[in-house]
């Protein structure tokens, strides 16, 4: 099973992403600039929301550099004095990389790995596991401080497949590491881009002096500080899909070689129909935080488009905003767009006889893509969803 998700959303003026020097980013597409949102901007934007997090009523993994400080936190917590649990600490520093090799404190005497690791709670409890282990079999601190850490990596290896967390089973890592498995993602996200060509903008502003103003008007008159920052506005084309078998291997850990009941596949489906609705909603009613104190682009989307196929063969519509979409025609930019991915949509489906299970849209106005009209609401629409990954 393939769920597919198709987006368009417009935002106000805004600078949701920036590159290095601080601009929107962009792309070309067709032979004109587009603006983009990079899909990893929009799956951490997704991964770190409230909506996300509160649907899926459980623990979600973190990508960190602490995962030292925080086993120090758990050996500390079991009992363990804080010289040990320092060289506890400083253990773990040399768990992410193929050596083991340890990392210095900082300043503050807090140590850090040299990779950052997207790292489930498990993963950590593991990791404290061993290290506690390793301090109960040394016979005083120094031999404990003699451990390597590549033997540790190799213990929290040992201990088998630790239960995936629904982000690391959507969105999948990668780690240079024996004690964390490498995680395939079930999912993929493109770059949103614009439907429509653009050309960026600058706001500049000026700061004053409150209390110099109020005093003496004159002294105050000049401004204590000038900038400018660049913006656009764009009517973005988002895309992810989602691989459901894909999901629930990683859910069970049958990805990774292990043996799973049928009670796991059970329990991991009903994650994954969870899932799906978290990552949709979430997709729908959250925006990346880039310059939104400033900007306050919050528009949710005009248009959502799902398609549920049986086979593993991603389409995505970008194409129909190759030739960019004039925002001054009669429909404006948000109906143009519209109109083009109903067009790319149903041409594809009759070109390659594209089927699908169940298709859901979500628009506003009087549309419909391939005799599907708009449902009343996204909540009909997922909880249809939901029965649909459910049910299998």
């Amino acid at each position: 099973m393939l769920i597919e998700v198709h987006i368009l959303q417009n935002h106000a003026p805004s600078n949701l992403n920036r590159d290095d020097t601080g601009s929107p980013k962009e792309a070309i597409f067709g032979g004109h600039k587009r603006a983009r949102i990079s899909s990893q901007c929009i799956k951490r934007s997704i991964r770190r929301s409230e909506v996300f997090g509160t649907i899926l009523g459980q623990s979600l993994a973190k990508r960190t550099r602490s995962l030292p400080e925080l086993v120090r936190s758990k050996l500390k917590a079991s009992g363990l004095s804080d010289e040990v649990a320092a060289i506890g600490a400083k253990k773990a520093s040399g768990f992410g990389t193929e050596e083991g090799k340890e990392t210095k404190p900082n300043d503050s005497g807090h140590f850090r790995t040299a990779q950052t690791m997207f790292l489930s709670e498990m993963d950590v409890d593991a990791v404290a596991q061993v290290i506690a282990q390793a301090v109960m079999k040394a016979n005083d601190v120094a031999s404990f401080d003699k451990v390597a850490s590549k033997d540790l990596q190799k213990a929290a290896e040992d201990k088998g497949f630790r239960p995936m967390t629904v982000d690391l089973a959507l969105f999948g890592r990668m780690v240079t590491s024996e004690a964390f498995v490498n995680v395939d993602a079930s999912s993929q996200f493109a770059h949103a881009i614009s439907t429509h060509k653009v050309d960026h903008e600058f706001d500049y502003y000026t700061a004053v002096d409150d209390l110099e103003r109020s005093a003496d008007d004159q002294a105050g008159a000049g401004a204590d500080m000038i900038g400018d920052v660049e913006f656009n506005s764009a009517c973005y084309y988002k895309y992810f899909n989602v691989h459901g078998e894909g999901l629930i291997e990683n859910l069970t850990g049958e990805a990774f070689k292990r043996a799973a009941t049928d009670e796991d596949k059970r329990n991991a489906r009903e994650t994954a129909a969870k899932a799906m609705r978290a990552l949709i909603e979430a997709a729908c009613r959250v925006t990346p935080s880039g310059k939104q104190n400033a900007f306050a682009a919050h528009q949710p989307p005009s248009l959502v488009w799902i398609e549920v196929r049986d086979q593993n063969l991603p389409v995505s519509y970008a194409n129909a905003f190759s030739v960019p979409v004039d925002p001054k025609r009669e429909k404006g930019l948000e109906g143009n767009s519209a109109a083009k991915l109903k067009e790319e949509a149903e041409t594809l489906a009759k070109m390659y006889g594209l089927e699908a299970r169940n298709r859901w849209l979500l628009a506003k106005g009087e549309l419909d893509i391939l005799g599907i009209r708009s449902a009343e609401s996204l909540k009909v629409i997922l909880d249809e969803l939901e029965t649909v990954v459910r049910s299998g």
